[in-house]
């Protein structure tokens, strides 16, 4: 195994920023920055990490949940990811907001610390791990389903193992290896739904649509509120990964010279990556779900009628509109795509623990980078094993794949709510900025807790109860952490 370097624990106590990046300049605030035998190398550009949002999210993101929200929306889709859209900016520019002040691997681990104290940034991190950890999990079961299909001689468990392993060495090869990867998979999806986009157009230019133009936007039979409401809390999910770019805030390069010699900080590149990866993603959601809305050979009510055939309703609206090339098409994308996508949250999730163990939250043994490749291999290899287990167990049973997605997303919405609170922490009660402002350190942050408590309200009885008891085991390891005298930062 290559050499590793230890880390040296990051100095203990609060920050006192003095402007936009601390105390300590661009690397962050004072007593936050990490100590220079823990940093990871800045290697990764702009375009990395719109990359990596991306391939998190999946540009046809939608194409699994399609039928439901059909069903759920009366038919409404495309405005509900519109409103869907709008309700993850408020969590996106939080995300900015703490990047800049804090751009550290720990994403929300750190921020809440920062702007509420010890316990709730382990908390945060803690609730973003069964996210960060589950998430690739059900990603590579999707692949692993997506290539069964195409060769039923090799069981969907195998396939499913296999993903998880070629993605694991991609990872432990280095990051910008796997954002080089990543980048060629993520222009065969986005070529892929240009084909698809290219074959709808025309399909409804010489056939015409299979109902209204503006149905995607007011529903069938009338718009309904609540109904697109109901789907809009199901909708945001296919949204989460875009936070997972703050991950890799230790990994992204400075920016341009500054007039004074020195380099604009690489912070700012990741806030910018953030929303714009949000932007670009809502858009491809839209643009998609609309063609595919007036192609679907169901109607809404039909989809409602009939929830077996919902997980198909993207596949068939394909097939109806070009043939089985399409729809095959499409399936392989999604294949390919889902494994790719668990590239990205598990490297995620390697650095997020990575960070809780840095700072003594986690065993340190996953403290350590890799001289050779500059990753945190402990870490990204305790994550796959993790990943791994859940993925091919549920690949193993009929019912794996709901047992798996309804518990992936409380995790990530109760670290999203403790985020915005963060922000107001950090800005507005605790002061430590030089000039903090209502509108972005209050309302926006309000907005977008109150956007996250509602999805948490209407998430699956399952959902809530997986939540709650990750949520208590956290609290009982944070407990025995303070009792052992191990609840304040490390300072040296």
């Amino acid at each position: 195994m290559p050499p590793t370097a230890d880390p040296q624990p990051p100095a203990g106590g609060a920050p006192d920023a003095h402007g936009p990046h601390g105390a300590d300049g661009p690397d962050g605030p004072a007593g936050a920055t990490p100590a220079a035998g823990g940093r990871l190398r800045r290697t990764l550009s702009f375009r990395d990490l719109i990359v990596y949002g991306l391939l998190f999210i999946a540009p046809m993101a939608p194409v699994g949940i399609f039928g439901t929200l059909q069903a759920k929306s009366h038919g409404a889709i495309t405005i509900v990811y519109v409103v869907a859209t709008i309700a993850m900016a408020f969590t996106a520019y939080s995300y900015a907001q703490m990047v800049r002040v804090a751009p550290q691997a720990g994403s929300v681990f750190t921020y809440a610390r920062l702007g509420l104290g010890e316990g709730a940034g382990f908390v945060a991190g803690w609730m973003a791990m069964l996210d960060y950890l589950l998430i690739p999990a059900v990603a590579y079961l999707f692949s692993g389903i997506a290539l069964h299909s195409l060769v039923p001689a090799v069981h969907q468990w195998i396939w499913t193992a296999v993903a998880v392993v070629v993605t694991t060495l991609l990872n432990l090869w280095g990051v910008r290896t796997a954002a080089v990867v990543g980048f060629l998979v993520l222009a065969m999806e986005i070529a892929v739904l240009v084909v698809f986009v290219v074959v709808a157009v025309w399909v409804l230019a010489t056939d015409g649509a299979q109902r209204g133009w503006a149905v995607p936007f007011t529903g069938e039979g009338g718009f309904s509120t609540s109904a697109v409401l109901a789907a809009v809390s199901v909708a945001v999910l296919s949204y989460l990964g875009f936070d997972a770019i703050a991950a890799f805030a230790e990994e992204t390069e400075e920016g341009r010279p500054t007039k004074d010699g020195g380099r604009r900080p690489g912070s700012g590149r990741v806030a910018r990556a953030v929303l714009t990866c949000l932007v670009v993603a809502g858009v491809l959601f839209a643009v998609q779900t609309y063609l595919a809305a007036l192609l679907a050979p169901m109607s809404a009510a039909e989809l409602a009628a009939k929830p077996a055939e919902q997980g198909d309703a993207f596949y068939a609206t394909a097939n109806a509109a070009a043939g089985e090339w399409l729809q095959k098409l499409v399936a392989a994308s999604k294949a390919i795509g889902a494994a790719f996508a668990a590239l990205a949250g598990q490297a995620a999730a390697g650095r997020l623990l990575f960070a809780m163990a840095r700072d003594r939250r986690l065993p340190g043994a996953m403290a350590k980078v890799d001289a050779g490749s500059g990753v945190p291999r402990r870490a990204l290899l305790g994550a796959a094993v993790v990943t791994l287990v859940a993925a091919v167990w549920a690949a193993r049973r009929d019912d794996g794949l709901d047992h798996l997605s309804s518990i992936v997303n409380v995790g990530a919405l109760t670290a999203f709510g403790l985020l915005h609170a963060s922000v107001i922490g950090y800005f507005w009660l605790r002061k430590r900025a030089a000039s903090p402002n209502l509108l972005s350190h209050v309302i926006v942050p309000l907005l977008g807790l109150a956007v996250v408590v509602a999805v948490i309200v209407e998430a699956s009885p399952t959902a809530q109860v997986v939540g709650g008891v990750w949520l208590v085991i956290g609290l009982v390891v944070l407990a025995v952490q303070y009792a052992r005298g191990r609840g304040a930062p490390r300072t040296g």
